[in-house]
């Protein structure tokens, strides 16, 4: 059994938001907002901060495709795209939104369920991608700066690498700041010297 979510839903037919809040939350799912156009689901999503939006495609004021390539390219929630039509440039458009997931209606419970975990699955993926690629990209701007304070302090007081290393090391210590703080304050001060 999935964990309880909180959840968006958008929807220009007001009988599917009902049906599909229902089914939800006889499941256990809080439903924290309800839209009828692509643009009060972002809305939605942006305050709530969902742990699902589920959206039609057909939507008034701003499509669901629209709403989903939003709602993804700023991280918020992941989306389970919900269509009358699987159409082969409607599905490849979704893909191109970011969508996680995908159903054709009419919505049943025994696709809905299964559907939802794979779009939480692939956004927990996803997110846990963005953040090893932030943490490679910090290893490297710090590797970059600390490589240029070597170089600058091995050239300033005639050091091996290694001694210069220890140096930003021991000045990070004890000062308490972190290697990159040290090694960057050298460059900038070696740069404010020319």
């Amino acid at each position: 059994m999935m964990q309880p979510l909180r959840i968006v839903i958008a929807d220009n037919e007001s009988i599917i938001r009902m049906d599909l809040r229902e089914l939800l939350e006889e499941a256990g799912h809080t439903v924290v907002g309800e839209a009828a156009d692509g643009l009060k689901a972002v809305e939605l999503v942006r305050k709530h901060r969902p742990d699902l939006v589920i959206m039609d495609i057909k939507m008034p004021e701003m499509d669901g495709i629209s709403a989903a390539k939003i709602i993804s390219n700023e991280k918020l929630a992941p989306v389970l795209l919900l269509t009358a039509y699987s159409q082969k440039e409607i599905v490849e458009k979704a893909k191109e939104s970011g969508v996680l997931a995908y159903l054709v209606k009419p919505i049943k419970e025994t696709n809905l369920f299964p559907a939802m975990e794979i779009a939480l699955s692939r956004f927990q993926e996803f997110m846990e991608l963005e953040r090893e690629l932030e943490e490679v990209k910090n290893s490297l701007e710090t590797r970059k700066v600390l490589d240029r304070a070597k170089g600058i302090l091995m050239d300033a007081y005639n050091l091996t690498e290694s001694e210069a290393y220890r140096r930003i090391q021991q000045y990070s210590m004890s000062k308490r700041k972190s290697i990159r703080e040290v090694a960057q304050a050298i460059v900038e001060a070696a740069t404010r010297k020319r």
